[in-house]
């Protein structure tokens, strides 16, 4: 999820609702796991037990505040793991300040849900919540239905965000990439700890969606990630993912997800030496930041530019290059992959824009793609004519959705696919979950998540064949690193030289492929400048 979300917007794609209950209560005799750790203690449901809120760094906070995450202490005694931790501290989703910050800095924990106890050793999954890496929780996200259903170990996991996770300053090792380390270190806690809990340690997928997606294909160019996983998920969020000018949404300048780290720590200095802060711009500045309060820092940095410090830092051990760039490069983990978009991406945020603020009008439309596009904007609206639907707002959200996520979507699957073995989807039901009445989101940003995970008065709307094939797909995927399941039609892969790759369409009462880039312009977006 990208910058200058309103509140509602966060609640189109999912970021403020909680998850589904476990299904069982906690009882002093839950099933124990021995982690590398020490024992914990879990909650038994329906053929699978939870496991909530297990360390797996010790927490950042004090003089561990913008440093790699350090181990965990180890205990003897049965730890309780049946409620979840705080959340990490997070700016309010109004981005704009007003709205209290949350969560705390002690909040490196991750939750694992597994099938009841095998003989057999189950894939792993490791999903990467989104949130602009500004704000979300793992706690979203409840995986029953992945564990019993997909046999499958899921771990979800929290990781510092917004000014505690990409702050940076020159000489402060690490600038820009602690959220980013913290993911590394949850996948070093996967592979030590996922046999305890049935789990194959030699087969872990990384998943994310959005933010999380992003987050994921970075990892595939991380030198320090080498190793940690052995598949991938990207899920609406791509290595390419970038915006013109006020096509987000009007008040958003032209950006992309990842920041070179001279523009983080430039931004950080001049937070250090800010009137507010007074911690001047010389080597004790991080020593100095490190004692300023936790909530102050948040509402000191809301918003959507470098100065809000949700942009993961390149030009660092973590990421050497824009991950884009080393994909281009070839600078990728040759692993399986499977990567997605949904059909209207983009209605989840023009279409809160439109609830807030009233609807696009025509004259509205051709300004936006002016300020966006430039001499080109004749161009872009005589392939998308408000004419041809059934709004200016929805012919906006299409412009976007194509410019911003599908398109760059399936340019990363190519360029992935000339090293290794890709597979493609598109999500296209727009008859599911209602995020939000009164507008036709469709198969908007993050519409495909409640068939996947429990989510509270989401799942309960969602189809459940499609559910179920979804989750067959990703489970099969996880097992193997192809998603066609049993009884399922064939899934070709995506080849590098294909213009418009066969994607899979999930929704429901459909089955096949789809020519993806034909349905979206790329052919017309290749022209474009970017």
């Amino acid at each position: 999820m990208h910058p200058g979300i309103k509140l509602l917007c966060a609640l189109a794609v999912l970021a403020t609702l909680p998850v589904c209950g476990t299904g069982a209560s906690a009882a002093p005799s839950g099933p124990v796991v021995r982690t590398a750790d020490g024992p914990v203690r879990g909650v038994a449901g329906d053929g699978y037990r939870t496991f909530l809120g297990l360390p797996y760094a010790a927490p950042p906070v004090g003089e561990l505040r913008w440093r790699p995450p350090r181990p965990v202490q180890r205990w003897t005694a049965v730890r309780e793991a049946t409620a979840k931790q705080a959340d990490c501290a997070q700016n309010g989703l109004t981005f704009d300040g007003k709205a209290a910050p949350s969560g705390a800095e002690d909040c490196l924990y991750l939750n694992v849900t597994a099938p009841e106890p095998s003989s057999v050793r189950r894939p792993v999954l490791v999903f990467l919540h989104g949130g602009s890496f500004q704000n979300g929780t793992a706690s979203y996200y409840d995986a029953q239905r992945l564990a019993t259903q997909g046999g499958l170990v899921v771990v979800t996991l929290n990781y510092r965000l917004g000014v505690f996770g990409y702050y940076g300053l020159p000489g402060l090792s690490g600038s820009g990439t602690f959220g980013l380390q913290d993911q590394q270190a949850a996948l070093r806690w996967v592979r030590r700890n996922a046999a305890a809990f049935g789990g194959d340690p030699a087969n872990v997928t990384l998943a994310g969606q959005s933010s999380g997606g992003e987050a994921v294909c970075a990892q595939l160019t991380s030198p320090p990630a080498r190793g940690l996983f052995d598949k991938a998920v990207l899920q609406s969020g791509s290595c390419r993912t970038s915006w013109p000018d006020q096509l987000f949404l009007p008040d958003i300048e032209a950006g992309s997800q990842f920041n070179p780290r001279s523009v983080v720590e430039d931004a950080g200095a001049t937070l250090a030496a800010s009137e507010k802060f007074g911690c001047g711009t010389g080597p004790r500045a991080a020593e100095c930041m490190r004692g300023k309060d936790a909530y102050e820092l948040l509402k000191a940095t809301p918003g959507t530019g470098a100065q809000a410090f949700i942009t993961p830092a390149y030009d660092t051990a973590v990421l050497p290059r824009h991950p884009a760039d080393a994909l281009a490069a070839g600078r990728a983990f040759r692993v399986p992959v499977l990567a997605g978009s949904t059909l209207d991406e983009h209605r989840s945020f023009t279409g809160i824009h439109e609830l807030s603020n009233g609807p696009i009008t025509a004259e509205d439309y051709a300004r936006l793609l002016t300020a966006a596009f430039g001499p080109d904007a004749g161009r872009v609206q005589a392939t998308y004519p408000a004419s041809g639907y059934d709004s200016p707002g929805l012919a906006w959200a299409a412009v976007a959705t194509d410019r911003i996520w599908a398109c760059p979507m399936l340019e990363t699957e190519r360029q992935l696919a000339a090293r290794m073995p890709v597979h493609g989807y598109e999500f296209a039901e727009r008859d599911g979950p209602v995020f939000v009445p009164g507008y036709p989101f469709g198969a908007a940003h993050g519409s495909e998540l409640p068939y996947l995970f429990d989510m509270a008065g989401l799942t309960e709307q969602a189809q459940p064949a499609l559910a179920a094939r979804m989750i067959a797909s990703w489970a099969r995927f996880a097992a193997t690193g192809n998603p066609r399941a049993a009884g399922q039609e064939p899934w070709p892969p995506v080849r590098a030289s294909d213009a418009g790759p066969a994607v899979r369409v999930f929704a429901a009462g459909r089955t096949g492929t789809v020519d993806a880039a034909a349905d979206h312009h790329c052919g017309f977006w290749a022209t474009v400048p970017r």
